[in-house]
């Protein structure tokens, strides 16, 4: 696994390139990589061959196929060895973590749920690294090819210095996650945005795989954005990109739990559902799947808050699509469930708002599960050690440290 993770940590950005194709795309003959990358027939062998030494990748014999899959001479395809490398990815909600190990091809290998109670930073620090330590157990041997460890979570997330710079959702501001967590767990943990982290995901391992643009767009406690923009997900320079959560589209008389005004979820938002039909209701309201049930029953103050949040977010998505032009919005989150309560007004609005072109965008929709989300960091985890965006992988080499340093948590 070491020498797998140093060959990934040093390859040259043709190598990089290289074992992106094959990762993404393949098996793919040397002949498809040579047209897919530029690269010459010399410089694609010089490239695979430590990767094959390394276990990285292996040659996937078809006889019955040339490199332009018509039949003549037999290929040789190369294709990633999915168990070859592992990655952790944990997500983070105000009343539970959930944590994923996955192969090289992001398929989920073990699972962990762990329900909190207190999201204060120090006793979710415990339960982040009470889930990692559950993740390598059941990994049991396997965690020897632990090559990255990455957590993602709501809001503005400064991912190059592992900070959060700020978490409505789980009441945080500017608190060191990384640091705290590579203090605990003896590795270096890249921290990420939830929604940019699912981007990720879908960018090599789903929709983004042969679409040059798309954009993700989460409909539940918080509405969020991720943008895939001519073949790369946007970051933005300071690791804030399509919060449109954010966009100031109602009237300011909405108060957002960011703690500005108008923001587009300070009415779309579960809990702005909720409060607008629980200020209309004799009857308590006290979830959003209250809300919803009153909706389906026909109560006007419901349909009403659920109207109101189609339009804006399709006012929004409207925005997205003039910005950047997506072949495809995705939408998802934990409300998609109930998607038939935006939809008419979410896509009448859209449609008023696209300008031109950019309204031939295919809205369609996803549901994601909360392991689905954690697949997403740790899909992140793995894009940052072949694209040498994370500084620690030297430090995973060691999966009894990760055991030992996290056996403190929760107790």
């Amino acid at each position: 696994m070491t020498d797998a993770v140093d060959l990934l940590r040093t390859a040259s950005p043709a190598a990089v390139d290289v074992f992106t194709r094959i990762l993404t795309r393949g098996p793919l003959s040397r002949t498809d990589v040579a047209r897919l990358t530029g690269l010459s027939q010399a410089a694609i062998t010089k490239a695979v061959a430590p990767m094959i030494a390394a276990g990285l990748v292996a040659d996937h014999h078809d006889s019955a196929a040339n490199g332009n899959g018509l039949p003549g001479r037999p290929a040789s395809p190369v294709r990633v060895v999915p168990e070859s490398l592992i990655t952790l990815g944990i997500k983070v909600n105000p009343g539970d973590i959930i944590g994923v190990a996955t192969d090289l091809t992001a398929g989920i290998l073990v699972t962990a749920h762990l329900a909190v109670v207190d999201t204060g930073f120090a006793a979710m620090v415990d339960a982040i690294a009470e889930v990692a330590r559950r993740l390598t157990e059941l990994l049991g041997d396997r965690a020897e090819r632990l090559a990255g460890v990455c957590v993602a979570v709501s809001g503005d997330v400064d991912t190059v210095g592992g900070v959060v710079r700020e978490s409505a959702l789980l009441g945080w501001a500017d608190e060191p996650l990384g640091a705290a967590l590579r203090e605990r767990l003896g590795v270096e943990v890249l921290i990420e945005n939830d929604v940019r982290a699912l981007t990720i995901a879908e960018h090599w391992f789903g929709v983004g795989v042969g679409t040059g643009s798309f954009a993700i767009v989460t409909i539940g406690s918080g509405i969020g954005c991720g943008l895939h923009v001519n073949g790369e997900v946007v970051e933005g320079a300071f690791g804030v990109a399509g919060e449109i959560g954010h966009l100031p589209l109602t009237s300011e008389q909405y108060v957002c739990t960011c703690g500005r005004r108008g923001c587009v979820e300070a009415v779309a938002g579960s809990s702005a559902i909720v409060r607008a039909v629980a200020s209309a209701q004799s009857t308590p309201v006290a979830t959003i799947d209250d809300a919803v049930a009153l909706a389906h029953a026909g109560e006007p103050a419901a349909i009403e808050a659920f109207d109101r949040a189609g339009t804006v977010i399709g006012t929004a998505i409207a925005t997205v699509a003039n910005l950047t032009g997506p072949e495809i919005v995705v939408i998802t989150g934990e409300a998609v469930a109930d998607y038939d309560l935006y939809d008419q007004r979410l896509r009448a609005a859209f449609g008023a708002h696209a300008f031109g072109a950019a309204g031939n965008c295919r809205i369609v929709i996803r549901p994601h599960t909360f392991e689905d989300w954690a697949r997403g960091a740790a899909a992140a985890a793995l894009r940052a050690l072949v694209l040498q965006r994370y500084a620690g992988v030297s430090s995973i080499s060691s999966p009894p440290l990760l055991r030992r340093a996290s056996s403190r948590a929760l107790g």
